[in-house]
């Protein structure tokens, strides 16, 4: 346990639940909302605990709850109220935030806990889209700031990657029904990451559709070994922060793949907003989100 982060400063406290530091500081003095230690020089320290009740206490706040008021609850009355009064949508809100904890306290259990209940309520679907992609955004802007590790980084992924493999195992099993193309789903070289190109190939094996996962760092002269599968190629690809000049890479991807063997290329991601859509190269096609996606292949 000696790994586990047990304390945060208020700054950290402000980037994990939102709330300013004046805010906070304004909570404790008035509300009695946190009561946190200090140093030998007078700077505020926070345990795990802290954290949870300032979590919960800022998404009760930010739906109408006065503070003054929230500030007359127990720790478990606070949480009995959020799972009593709260939509679906600030459910989501809430299991964002206590996944964050999951993660910085590298507690599976928690996380797990977590996830079956929203499991019991959502699709995965719902699950991933509105809640662990967001929450994998805000995980990211938490490691640039340094608030966490790229250990915790990696721990929550691991955590999402299980659940995705899951899901992939279930479709696997399903007949075929679309033999309309072959999807070829692959990462460039040093693009590692792969959970978005990963719920990709869920969705395409959910509609029935014949896949071919490579995952990443795939260098494009392997992927011509693939004509002699199939007539209907579609590559696809997620793309985080690789390739490093996009626009050449789609080039030379439609001169050697998509010309000459009349194969499709779709793509995702943040890098895509590099590319020049008004003269995109033959088969390549741009998707702006996973929704667009899905509705292409449903």
């Amino acid at each position: 346990m000696a790994n586990i982060k047990q304390h945060f400063g208020i700054k950290e406290l402000e980037l994990l639940s939102g709330i300013k530091a004046h805010t906070i500081r304004i909570w404790e003095k008035r509300y009695n909302i946190l009561s946190p230690t200090r140093t030998d020089t007078n700077i505020r320290i926070y345990d795990n605990i802290a954290l949870q009740r300032l979590l919960n206490v800022a998404l009760l706040n930010k739906h109408g709850y006065k503070i003054s008021y929230i500030s007359t609850l127990s720790t478990n009355d606070i949480k009995n109220l959020i799972h009593q009064k709260f939509t679906h949508q600030q459910v989501e809100e809430e299991a964002i935030k206590q996944l964050k904890v999951a993660m910085i306290n590298y507690d599976e259990t928690l996380f797990t806990s977590i996830y079956q209940d929203l499991k019991s309520k959502k699709s995965f679907r719902t699950i991933f889209l509105d809640i662990f992609l967001p929450l994998l955004h805000q995980t990211g802007l938490l490691w640039q700031t340094k608030v966490i590790n790229p250990a915790q980084e990696h721990f929550l992924s691991h955590l999402i990657r299980q659940k995705l493999y899951l899901e992939i195992e279930k479709n696997s099993v399903i007949n075929l029904q679309n033999n309309s193309k072959t999807f070829v789903l692959f990462l460039p070289e040093e693009e590692i990451h792969d959970l978005g190109l990963l719920y990709l190939n869920y969705e395409l094996l959910n509609n029935g559709y014949k896949t071919i996962f490579l995952g990443h760092s795939i260098p494009k002269e392997n992927l011509i070994t693939l004509k002699k599968l199939d007539k209907k190629l579609c590559f696809v690809s997620y793309l985080t922060i690789k390739p490093d000049d996009i626009n050449d890479y789609t080039n030379d991807f439609s001169r050697d793949i998509c010309v000459p063997y009349q194969h499709e290329y779709w793509l995702l991601g943040n890098q895509t907003q590099k590319l020049n859509k008004k003269k995109l190269p033959y088969g390549i096609k741009i998707f702006e989100n996973i929704n667009q996606f899905i509705q292409q292949i449903s």
